[in-house]
């Protein structure tokens, strides 16, 4: 199917006219069972036939809905990532509105482990997922940021966020086990002296797989940038 038809999908109203004996399967409900799938087992659990199990349909009727296992796809992130956030009414400026903007995408990808390698790649997005862009965005207004700059901050963070999250599903960095790896690295002390010394100092700290380091590292440069723009104007 087009592109420009799963626009539609993703765009359209959802009120689509069914004879009276599929009234009860709707795109939203199909949704839903798909993201239980995907939950529970990973994306690659996810099949028209899964859901359609789930839903005690054929799948047949589920291709009534939604046409491709991509359409299933799109449907699930953008009923997965929920609505917007509102974020004006968090005090203290655009940073701390930053922040919550983070920590609530963070939230949400945990919820759904499966959404960060599911949102990447040319695709078609939805309105929910465009409005979590427009709510960061908007909290960069009259910042002296451009509007292209505005857009590369939040893309910059939201990769963070997707990194971040990443390591944390894949589980596959050394350093989020954190007793495993000082073993190992005391063992191997000389091959790898500086990472030896690096995870002695955190004293069996744990770690966030950089979520905080990375996040207030990002904020302190956009903040440098503004003031620096601040102080270009003042003079």
């Amino acid at each position: 199917m087009a592109s420009e038809d799963r626009a539609d999908l993703l765009w359209g109203s959802r009120e689509k006219p069914a004879r009276p004996a599929r009234l009860a399967l709707t795109v939203d409900r199909i949704a839903a069972a798909a993201i239980e799938v995907a939950d529970a087992e990973g994306m690659a659990s996810v099949s028209m036939q899964q859901v359609a199990g789930r839903l005690d349909v054929t799948k047949m009727a589920l291709y009534r809905h939604v046409a491709s296992k991509a359409e299933l796809v799109a449907v699930m992130i953008e009923s997965a990532v929920g609505e917007p956030p509102d974020l004006r009414a968090v005090p203290g400026g655009w940073r701390p509105r930053l922040v919550r903007w983070a920590d609530l995408m963070r939230e949400t990808w945990q919820r759904h482990p499966w959404l960060p390698a599911a949102t990447t790649g040319e695709r078609v997005t939805g309105p929910r997922e465009v409005g979590w862009t427009e709510s960061a965005v908007a909290v960069l207004e009259g910042t002296g940021l451009d509007g292209g700059e505005r857009m590369d901050a939040v893309f910059l963070l939201s990769g963070h966020i997707r990194n971040t999250q990443s390591v944390a599903t894949a589980g596959t960095q050394p350093w989020t086990a954190q007793k495993q790896l000082r073993t190992i690295l005391h063992e191997h002390r000389d091959r790898f002296p500086a990472l030896h010394e690096a995870a002695q100092s955190t004293n069996g700290a744990p770690r966030d797989n950089g979520w905080e380091f990375g996040l207030n590292r990002i904020l302190d440069g956009l903040e440098v940038l503004m003031r620096a723009r601040d102080s270009g104007a003042a003079r």
